[in-house]
Formats: C-alpha cells, sequence, structure tokens
C-alpha cells in the first residue's frame, strides 16, 4: 500500500515543505503554505520520456553557441489580427501560452473563436462545460467548423494521448485548474496538480511542437491563480481585462519568449462574439459637445501601437471635510504628483479641492507621455476653460514642472496627424532629429508647466 503523506505548498511561489510555515523561506511572503495530501509511490510514475516523445532518451551535451544553428521562427496565423500582434506575429510551434482573466470576461469564447477559424484541425479541452455547452457558444457566435475537435476530459494523460494521435495544430486547455493528473492523489486545482499539469503540457508542446494554449483563473487579487511557477514555465502570459460595464476587451502581453511585451489589442463585445477593432483611437476618444471643460487628448503608445485616448477631469470644492483623490485608469499615486506640481509650480490651490481623473474608455494606461494631457484636463476643469477639440499632448511632467521628453515622438506625431488634429503639444527636448515638415499637424515646443498654462488658458 502506498504510503500517504501531507506536504504544505506556498501558494505564491509553489515550494513545498514538510510542515506550516508562517513566512515562506523562498519568497517571504506571509500566510502562503496550504496543506495537501500527496501519494508518495513511485510505481505510478512513468518515465521521464513519455509516450508522444519522438526524441531518444540520453542526456543531452554542450555545445558552443557559435555552433548552434540559429533558425527563423515560421509562425502559424490565427486569422485574427489583434490576437496575432500580441503574440508577436503569430502562433509559434511549441510554444506554450497562459491566458488569465476574471470569470466571464470572455476567456473562453476568444479561443473558441480562434479555434474554429483554423483550417487545419484544433483539439479545444474544456473541463469545465460539455460539448453541448460549447456548441451552443459557437452557434451563438456563428462559427461552427468541422476542423475543430471538441474533447470533455480532466485526466492530463487522457488529453495528451488524444492530442498525439491527432496532431491538431494547436492544443487549446480550458482550463488548467480543471486538470489532474493520475500521479497526484490531491484534488484537481491544487498546487501540486496545477504544477504537474502544466509541466506534463510543456514537455508535449516542446516535444511534437504542437502549440498549447491555457486558459487561468485569477484571485480576488487580480493575478493568476496558482503558483507563481505557472507563469514561469510559460512562454507567453497574456492578460484578457476590461469592466463589464463597458463592451470593450483588452488583451494584453505581460511576458513573451518570442516578441515584445507590453503589446495590446483591443475587442469589442457583441451578441455574436468578440469583434477585432482595427482602428482603437476612434472609439476612445468619446463623443462630446464642444465647449466643455476637463477634457484632453493625449497621444500614447502601447506595445508597438500609438493611439489617441482621452483624459477626463473634474475639479470641484470640497465640501466634505478632507478633499477627496480618485483615478480610473491611470495611477493614483502618480495623480497625487501632478497635483503638487501644479500647485508648486503655478500656484493652483488644488490642496482644498477634490480631484476625479478618468480615461475614457476604460483602460489602463502607464505610458508617461499621458502627463502632459491630464495637466491640460485639470487646468481646464479648474479654469472651467475648455481645451479646443483638435488639439493633444504628448509630454511627461517631472518634478521641477519641466516637460520631458518621450519615446517614438514622430509615431506619435504621426497619428494625430492621421486622426486630423490641428495642433500636439510636445516637450522642446523632443525637437533633436525631428522633422516638422513631414507633418501637416502644428508642433508646440513646450519646456516648462507654466508654458502649458499660458498657450492655453491666458
Amino acid at each position: 500500500m502506498a504510503k500517504i503523506k501531507k506536504v504544505f505548498f506556498c501558494s505564491n511561489c509553489g515550494v513545498s515543505s514538510p510542515k506550516w510555515m508562517g513566512q515562506c523561506h523562498s519568497c517571504g511572503e506571509w500566510n502562503t503554505f496550504t496543506e495537501e495530501i500527496i501519494e508518495s509511490a513511485d510505481n505510478k510514475r512513468t518515465s521521464s520520456k513519455s509516450s508522444w516523445s519522438e526524441k531518444p532518451q540520453g542526456s543531452n551535451k554542450a555545445v558552443p553557441l557559435a555552433e548552434v544553428q540559429a533558425s527563423s521562427t515560421i509562425r502559424l496565423g490565427s486569422s485574427d489580427p489583434e490576437f496575432d500582434r500580441v503574440l508577436g506575429g503569430g502562433i509559434v510551434p511549441g510554444g506554450l501560452t497562459l491566458i488569465g482573466g476574471q470569470p466571464g470576461i470572455g476567456k473562453s469564447t476568444l479561443m473558441l473563436q480562434v479555434a474554429v477559424k483554423q483550417p487545419q484541425a484544433v483539439l479545444y479541452v474544456s473541463g469545465e462545460e460539455s460539448a453541448e455547452q460549447i456548441k451552443m457558444r459557437a452557434d451563438r457566435i456563428e462559427q461552427v467548423s468541422g476542423a475543430c475537435m471538441i474533447l470533455t476530459e480532466t485526466k492530463v494523460e487522457h488529453i495528451l494521448k488524444q492530442a498525439a494521435e491527432l496532431r491538431p495544430a494547436f492544443l487549446v486547455i480550458d482550463s488548467i485548474q480543471t486538470l489532474a493528473s493520475i500521479h497526484i492523489d490531491s484534488i484537481a486545482g491544487s498546487i501540486s496538480q496545477i504544477k504537474e499539469c502544466a509541466a506534463a503540457l510543456q514537455r508535449f508542446a516542446k516535444d511534437t511542437g504542437v502549440p498549447v494554449f491555457i486558459i487561468g483563473h485569477i484571485n480576488k487579487e487580480g493575478s493568476i491563480a496558482g503558483p507563481k511557477l505557472l507563469e514561469h514555465i510559460v512562454d507567453t502570459v497574456l492578460q484578457f481585462e476590461g469592466d463589464r460595464n463597458y463592451v470593450y476587451r483588452i488583451l494584453r502581453t505581460l511576458k513573451n519568449r518570442f516578441g515584445s511585451t507590453d503589446e495590446l489589442g483591443i475587442y469589442e463585445m457583441q451578441t455574436n462574439g468578440l469583434r477585432s477593432v482595427q482602428n482603437p483611437s476612434e472609439l476612445l476618444l468619446s463623443q462630446k459637445d464642444e465647449g466643455l471643460s476637463g477634457s484632453a487628448v493625449a497621444s500614447t503608445i502601447e506595445g508597438l501601437r500609438p493611439m489617441m485616448i482621452e483624459a477626463q477631469a473634474l475639479v470641484s470644492k470640497a465640501v466634505y471635510g478632507n478633499p477627496q483623490r480618485s483615478a480610473t485608469g491611470f495611477d493614483l499615486r502618480r495623480l497625487n504628483m501632478l497635483l503638487a506640481v501644479l500647485e508648486k509650480r503655478c500656484g493652483f490651490p488644488l490642496a482644498n479641492f477634490d480631484v476625479f481623473l478618468n480615461i475614457a474608455g476604460g483602460i489602463k494606461v502607464s505610458d508617461p507621455a499621458i502627463d502632459l494631457s491630464i495637466v491640460a484636463a485639470l487646468i481646464s476643469s479648474f479654469q472651467d476653460v475648455s481645451v479646443p477639440a483638435d488639439v493633444c499632448f504628448a509630454g511627461e511632467v517631472g518634478l521641477s514642472g519641466e516637460i520631458r521628453a518621450v519615446t517614438r515622438i514622430e509615431q506619435r506625431i504621426q497619428e494625430a496627424d492621421r486622426l486630423g488634429f490641428k495642433e500636439i503639444f510636445i516637450s522642446s527636448y523632443s525637437s533633436k532629429g525631428l522633422d516638422s515638415s513631414r507633418f501637416s499637424i502644428r508642433i508646440r515646443q513646450i519646456s516648462k508647466v507654466e508654458d502649458l498654462y499660458k498657450a492655453l488658458f491666458v
């Protein structure tokens, strides 16, 4: 009879311990150890090389880096331009991709759409839904393909056996928290099961060259549930996010071994599924009447894509004691810094005012080039003077009130010029190597926040 033993795993980093510990000795987090019952039975383990492997057993030999033959990676198109953009140009053979997001945000719908659009055979494995439920979703999005194979299974060994026989264009797992291995006796979704199943999927992807997409749940903190080791194992981590009150969804790259990170794809949720948005600038610029104060447009860049987004600010007299500070889609600490700069350098008494900031479209922006537009929106709301609708901004604001240069300024100006803006404010330090004659838009160069105030509101 196999010996049953208990092991404690850290839910943050996945390290194991024979006894419970208050603080993890590996990652330093507190109260993260959870108890799991595992079976120590070596006879249930298979060999290190599974049946799908085509490589002979044996250890590899070290070779000089100069002798390694570099080959260009041939990517597989997914028939979804936004999905290919986020992946870095397409699906990489043998790649392991993890997709996380809130429940009901559309992760399964996105992967089902990608699967049914492929002309080659695709294996879609679901441990959460039945085949009839998946068929109902496919009928709802009006996309049914005979090349998409559906498998409802939770044992990872059975899934990989089916995949080895079918050899699909790629494999979709929905979701990793529902899978279990016959070699581990703990329940599905536990740390040991997630680690074992992810390692088995990784070996399968690397040995056969079949791309594998894993859908993962997230915890209440917003990070992907399970050990952090799961994100280290995979090649690419995608975050599917959005607000349920908005119809727009954002697919963001958090990690990519085959392309650039911080890439972004935008979708619109419709009754018949997700629609790729080719021109996000038009939908991120809200329609508003002329003459309204507190609104300014920024030229920002997410990944390799320039976009125009609108920053909306409301500054009102505080009547309930301590002034309120609220930011949606922007870092609240950076907003407080910009307010301090305006009070120190321009003399605005903002300490006694409530300040509310919103990025239109429900997206989150981390590009520092949006600082200048936020400052313009704050001054506009405070003075109750509107910013012209054909004016945009691209610049970072420093603690001394200086306007700092931002990267790839020509792409930002070109996007603003293409969308019909007449004037753009940039840092005077961005003029080096800039050929303004290439653009029809007027380029205003400023060096301090005071210059922006004098140019727009005086």
